[in-house]
């Protein structure tokens, strides 16, 4: 109920002020005076649809993440997915002048699984798949192709402007092309990692109880790993990397089903297409002339939860 309300919200409200009649008569097929305003209020219908597919994606994303590596604060970004598919992504900006959705995903899903199989290659060299070696292994390739980012940036100066937009993080650039390319990708992505929500709620119990119960823990977190890719990799290729809403919607999540990821998994795409659409309803609307990216809000929102959580934690370690 909550998401359809800011879904309808999306609609309504923008940086443009159009009377509720007017959006009322495009929403029930009715034909409206101003041809303008009719484009508006179809560009926040694709919006909203695509937020709702952003945020669900992000949110089973990070329900994901914090399964695989056991850790409350774990989000897409703990495996470097995000700065892969950024690096890449900028890399078709600076030297290929890619334009096209699937040119933007097709690239973010390579430089993510890139990310990825270098920190499983990190881990696997240890012979086991340890969730504090995964989470240290993930911040360093995180670095590192943050600095690659950095660098191509400062020796392709052109094409600064284009990458900046997207790296805040926007849905100002939703299109219906993208939106439909989204929906199989995100279908499959889901049907994946509700594949792996069992195996993973075995693992949770230690991988010891989780082998005597038939569980191959390998390919459990791997699997789960390339859902969690193919979800983020296609909302950052599509919006830009934003931040905590992985983080943000697991934990409102395990608030009120408990860590059952059977559950967890199919809310935590509601409730992060919930905090998605009210923070782009936001940044739409604390501004008079300009909106105010997605990314930023979600940061701002993000930032002290995530300082909250660790020194709850800290808390209760000791």
């Amino acid at each position: 109920m909550l998401l359809i309300f800011a879904g309808f919200a999306s609609v309504f409200c923008g940086v443009k002020d159009i009377s509720a009649h007017d959006v009322s008569s495009i929403l029930l097929m009715q034909k409206v005076s101003d041809p303008l305003v009719e484009s508006i209020v179809q560009k926040r219908i694709i919006r909203t649809f695509f937020a709702i597919l952003c945020g669900a994606a992000l949110g089973i994303s990070g329900a994901l993440m914090q399964g695989v590596t056991r850790n409350p604060l774990a989000d897409p970004s703990i495996l470097g997915i995000n700065t892969g598919a950024s690096f890449f992504v900028v890399c078709g900006l600076a030297f290929f002048k890619i334009s096209s959705a699937w040119q933007y995903i097709g690239l973010a899903f390579i430089g993510a699984l890139a990310a990825v199989t270098i920190v499983f290659g990190i881990v696997f060299l240890e012979r086991k798949v340890d969730p504090l070696t995964l989470i240290l292994s993930g911040t360093a390739v995180s670095i590192m192709f943050s600095s690659l980012v950095t660098t191509v940036i400062l020796v392709k100066q052109d094409s600064l402007d284009q990458f900046r937009f997207w790296q805040v993080g926007s849905l100002g650039s939703a299109t219906s092309q993208g939106t439909m390319i989204f929906v199989p990708i995100f279908i499959a992505g889901f049907i994946l990692a509700m594949c792996c929500a069992p195996g993973l709620n075995a693992l949770m119990l230690g991988d010891e109880l989780a082998r005597n119960l038939g569980v191959n823990a390998v390919l459990i977190n791997v699997c789960a790993c390339i859902a969690g890719i193919i979800l983020c990799a296609t909302a950052t290729a599509l919006a830009g990397p934003i931040a905590f809403i992985g983080l943000l919607s697991t934990h409102m999540t395990k608030l009120i089903v408990g860590s059952d990821l059977r559950k967890v998994i199919p809310l935590s795409s509601l409730t992060g297409a919930l905090f998605l659409t009210i923070a782009d309803v936001i940044g739409r609307l604390v501004s008079d002339s300009n909106e105010i990216s997605v990314g930023i809000i979600t940061a701002l929102v993000g930032a002290p939860l995530l300082v909250y959580l660790a020194r709850r934690m800290k808390v209760q370690a000791q």
